[in-house]
């Protein structure tokens, strides 16, 4: 076994957070790798619960993920999911004789409209105004929840329109959530647009300067443009993914804080904060390890309250890590270790 090899692949150090959390709950939580089944034939248990929550994170992050590579960053994505939370609610209707007022397909494909009009708003003020991501996103944060509230007119619409709920349920004969199966399917699309197109490389070059990809013939305001709306999108699914979780739309609860998730799942995937290099499996790993983290504070009794606190600190550590100073420090610590065994042996010899 090349260890070696192994310690420097991309989701070696991811993997091994992951690892670490789930050894830690196998240890002081109890049961938490009982898996049973119901009556009616679906799978339940604390592992089953972290893939289904995190999937809804699984996609916000892959937008996340171009987002920073591009050196940028989208902390509206919270905001725009509870729009299309709300827009899809809306339309189906909160009839309580379970009757959809409009059909649902529309209502779905409205909402993940709205996620990419979002996302195409972002970009138009960052790629073409020329407007710094976190300003330009920041309007969206502040605004989206009340655009959300004026959809659902300061309500919150619960849905009883049945098929609703199998986007983020188990549909008959299935014995895991539909919503697993389509954060599967996001990762493969982007998996498949990486290795088929040139759009990861464009990504990447962008971020790693625009001045010179400009220079190199990369139209650097199409690839940003591009990005955000694709951000947009990841966050209308999202969107759909947590309305139909709870059966409802809560324009002041949905997407909360979701924006810091997915960007410390993108970080603890290994993609730099700076921009650059990405790393689409980090980001999947990291989304789950955020979700493994959650479900541990709540084993554990942690209030919710405290969430925001702990990871906030993860994210100062990440960034503190990936910051050149540490890294020259690493880099030196190395080069010094190297440099005083190669002296050992050369005195041996």
């Amino acid at each position: 076994m090349n260890w070696k090899r192994i310690t420097s692949s991309s989701l070696f150090l991811p993997l091994l957070a992951l690892f670490a959390l789930l050894l830690f709950n196998v240890i002081f939580v109890d049961g938490f790798l009982s898996i049973q089944m119901t009556e009616d034939g679906r799978l339940y248990g604390r592992l089953i619960d972290i893939l289904n929550r995190s999937s809804s994170l699984i996609v916000l992050s892959l937008g996340m993920t171009f987002v920073i590579a591009t050196s940028g960053i989208d902390i509206s994505v919270g905001a725009v999911v509870a729009i299309s939370a709300a827009v899809v609610c809306t339309l189906i209707g909160g009839r309580g004789d379970g009757v959809a007022e409009h059909p649902m397909a529309l209502a779905i494909l409205a909402a993940v409209a709205i996620g990419v009009l979002c996302g195409i708003w972002n970009g138009f003020l960052v790629a073409r105004l020329k407007i710094q991501a976190v300003v330009a996103t920041l309007i969206l944060m502040t605004a989206g929840r009340g655009i959300a509230q004026l959809l659902t007119a300061g309500q919150i619409i619960t849905v009883y329109y049945k098929p609703f709920s199998y986007i983020s349920g188990t549909i008959p004969g299935n014995v895991l959530p539909t919503n697993i199966f389509i954060a599967a399917a996001m990762v493969l699309l982007v998996g498949f647009i990486m290795k088929k197109t040139s759009i990861g490389l464009f990504v990447q070059a962008v971020g790693i300067n625009a001045t010179a990809s400009k220079y190199a013939g990369i139209s650097v305001s199409l690839v940003l443009f591009v990005v955000y709306a694709f951000s947009g999108f990841c966050a209308g699914v999202s969107g759909l993914i947590e309305s139909s979780l709870i059966r409802a739309a809560d324009a002041n609860n949905a997407g909360l804080n979701m924006e810091m998730d997915a960007i410390l799942a993108v970080a603890l995937g290994g993609t730099l904060l700076s921009g650059g290099k990405f790393y689409i499996g980090g980001s999947v790993i990291g989304a789950i390890t955020i979700q493994t983290l959650t479900t541990t504070m709540y084993a554990l009794g942690i209030a919710s309250d405290q969430l925001p606190v702990i990871k906030a600190i993860a994210v100062v550590v990440l960034c503190l890590i990936q910051s050149k100073k540490c890294q020259a420090l690493v880099a030196s610590w190395k080069e010094n270790r190297h440099g005083g065994s190669a002296g050992k042996t050369v005195e041996k010899a």
